[in-house]
């Protein structure tokens, strides 16, 4: 028996998503047409005997929330629930605060997963090396081949070649360490806990020694990266599993785009269906493209390559659409251009309007090469980067707006260039 476990994080976590998370939660925000969780569950209902998805975040629970954990439910016929934590607990502190619902049943492995990564999730293979690899109680880490650069933004994993035993483990180094970085993805079994557990014991041993405060939560909190796989490596029980599929994490707007054209281009061998084509009487199609059913498209627009549409948008003629996400319930008039943006929910593009962004892309001459998540500003100037439109934003006809973000609920009356909109 198997289970899964989904971390999702907190509003606090969701700054660089922003103006897009001030509406809706990030790990439920659309990627190539479904919500970034629905990712992962997809891919967590196709490993055999597996029997329940836990997913652990300091969100509320909302209508938004409970409304896809129910539909989730139907769709995929198996129990999906969600664990609050009651502060922000780290990546080990929340699945060591919830370890007995984690451990009912009895599982003998369970996959920990980050919400905000975007993979082809080679679960049922690292399954299989698990079992293949090191003692039965080892534990896998998913990793990839970053450049040397990059890899200082993440995880580092020295590996004995021959073995894959994890040698060495340092999080985010300052100098370089390795070029094979953690993908946020985990196969663990239920000793995991007792590693966790010798921190816990620890920090509260180091919270007597200090000015009595908020102790308890202080010592769950438990970073599985700096506090856990630090201390495993080169104790024979830390292996790493490396992936040459696809891998980006989803940090910001901008790698939002990119993760979708990830799956979208994935979409051609798990879901064809998804994928829309040129046919008589429907919109010009140029690549990968998802088209809500609902959208009013009319036949004269071209579309992609990478867009994704949601439900209830209205696109007029002539209108261009290219590497975009454009949001529930949105109106494109007629012969405007949309290129690497996010329109936002509920937002209006003038007749003639312009939005185009910068794209973020990896180097695409770098095989290894991964997305930056850049921060929003660089040398006092807004960064270059994808326009986002906040919901119910209005672009007057024939206005350019260019590498700019426009915060929810404005309405423009001049072009802008390199803006925050507030």
């Amino acid at each position: 028996m198997l289970k899964a476990v989904i971390l999702i994080g907190g509003p606090q976590k969701g700054t660089r998503f922003r103006p897009l998370s001030f509406e809706v939660p990030k790990p439920l925000f659309p990627v190539a047409g479904v919500p970034m969780l629905q990712h992962h569950i997809e891919a967590c209902v196709k490993v055999p005997n597996m029997k329940e998805i836990l997913i652990i975040g300091f969100y509320q629970p909302n209508e938004e929330l409970n409304r896809f954990l129910f539909n989730s439910q139907q769709e995929f016929k198996i129990p999906i629930r969600y664990l609050q934590e009651y502060a922000a607990l780290g990546t080990g502190g929340g699945i060591y605060h919830f370890r007995d619902q984690i451990l009912s049943g009895n599982p003998e492995a369970f996959f920990v997963m980050n919400a905000d990564v975007c993979s082809a999730f080679p679960l049922a293979e690292m399954l299989i090396f698990q079992k293949e690899h090191g003692e039965p109680n080892s534990f896998v880490i998913l990793g990839t081949t970053a450049n040397r650069k990059q890899s200082l933004n993440y995880g580092c994993l020295v590996e004995n070649e021959n073995t894959n035993e994890v040698l060495h483990y340092v999080e985010k180094p300052s100098t370089f360490v390795s070029d094979i970085i953690n993908c946020g993805i985990y196969l663990f079994n239920p000793e995991i806990f007792q590693h966790i557990g010798t921190v816990f014991q620890k920090n509260q041993q180091d919270m007597l020694l200090e000015e009595p405060t908020n102790g308890w939560h202080r010592a769950e909190v438990i970073r599985l990266e700096q506090d856990i796989f630090t201390a495993l490596a080169g104790q024979g029980k830390l292996y790493v599993y490396k992936t040459l599929s696809f891998w980006s994490q989803i940090k910001s707007a901008g790698s939002a785009i990119y993760a979708s054209r990830l799956y979208l281009n994935q979409y051609h061998t798990t879901h064809p269906e998804r994928l829309a084509s040129n046919k008589q009487g429907g919109p010009n199609i140029s690549g990968n493209v998802y088209i809500h059913p609902t959208a009013s498209i009319d036949p004269t627009a071209t579309l992609g390559p990478n867009v994704s549409i949601g439900t209830g948008v209205t696109i007029g003629a002539g209108v261009r659409v290219r590497e975009s996400i454009i949001l529930h319930g949105a109106n494109l008039q007629d012969h405007c251009c949309v290129l690497n943006s996010i329109v936002g929910w509920e937002s209006t593009i003038g007749k003639w309007a312009r939005v185009e962004g910068t794209p973020s892309d990896p180097n695409p001459n770098d095989p290894f090469a991964k997305i930056d998540s850049e921060t929003l500003f660089r040398d006092g100037k807004l960064t270059p980067s994808i326009t986002i439109l906040g919901c119910n934003v209005t672009i007057p006809s024939e206005v350019i707006v260019l590498n700019s973000i426009v915060l929810p609920h404005k309405d423009l009356n001049r072009s802008f260039k390199n803006q925050i909109i507030l």
